[in-house]
């Protein structure tokens, strides 16, 4: 069956148009057809993850049957300050979070950006593989973006994580935080990476010439239990690095 998918903002920018029709087995879902996007399309697969879907002019679940001649819109999140976080597996584009974050009303944008460096204490590191407790992680994430917002009265911050192997010089994680002023601006940004790094449930190994090792994670805050702290041992949790 045939399918009209509709395109809009970001989207709309890395698929190059706004609308395309596309072939599916019957029975097939909304997800579905936002899955043959992202291989037709691979530039907007980072972005899946924060759209919504639309089917004939309605919000739908991912999981809803599409028929023959259905419109599906994949729609991302609205401007307004909300904060967002993504978790994505494809490489990092500054440029575009960027671009998509500000607007006529900031003085103000400030980005860090994490990556990969080629040594640790010495040692020539080759690449990284990083992995999460995924559905926890966005979670926390955007728990984060929300609580910045409140906390430092920017206008709107982004958090975006890969995950996977990354090679030297590639972006692990982004923070953006956009704002009338800078000062609030900067520190949003450095709260919302040096927080993340200690709660959100992301880990790294480090692989070097003469072997590999997880990276030592920073402690978790004292409000964040640790299971074995009840046993009598020292906690050594850790989140990212």
């Amino acid at each position: 069956m045939q399918i009209r998918v509709l395109f809009f903002g970001v989207l709309k920018d890395l698929t190059g148009k706004s609308a395309a029709s596309i072939d599916l087995p019957d029975g097939s879902t909304a997800r579905d057809a936002a899955s043959l996007c992202a291989t037709q399309y691979p530039r907007i697969e980072p972005s899946l993850h924060s759209v919504a879907i639309a089917v004939n002019h309605e919000y739908a679940s991912p999981d809803a049957v599409l028929h023959a001649n259905d419109e599906v819109a994949l729609l991302p999140p609205v401007s307004g300050g909300a904060g967002h976080a993504v978790i994505v597996h494809a490489p990092i584009d500054t440029a575009t979070v960027l671009r998509d974050l500000k607007q006529g009303e900031d003085g103000a944008a400030v980005v860090f950006e994490g990556v990969v460096r080629n040594h640790t204490r010495g040692r020539r590191t080759l690449y990284l593989d990083y992995e999460a407790y995924e559905v926890m992680a966005l979670q926390q994430m955007e728990r984060l973006a929300a609580q910045a917002l409140q906390q430092f009265q920017v206008r709107d911050v982004a958090l975006v994580h890969r995950l996977g192997r990354l090679q030297i010089s590639e972006i692990s994680v982004l923070i953006a935080v956009a704002s009338a002023h800078r000062a609030p601006a900067f520190e949003a940004c450095r709260w919302l990476i040096d927080t993340l790094k200690r709660t959100v449930p992301i880990w790294k190994k480090e692989y070097f010439e003469d072997g590999a090792v997880w990276a030592d994670g920073e402690p978790f805050p004292d409000e964040i239990s640790r299971p074995a702290s009840h046993r009598g041992s020292p906690g050594t949790g850790h989140a990212s690095k």
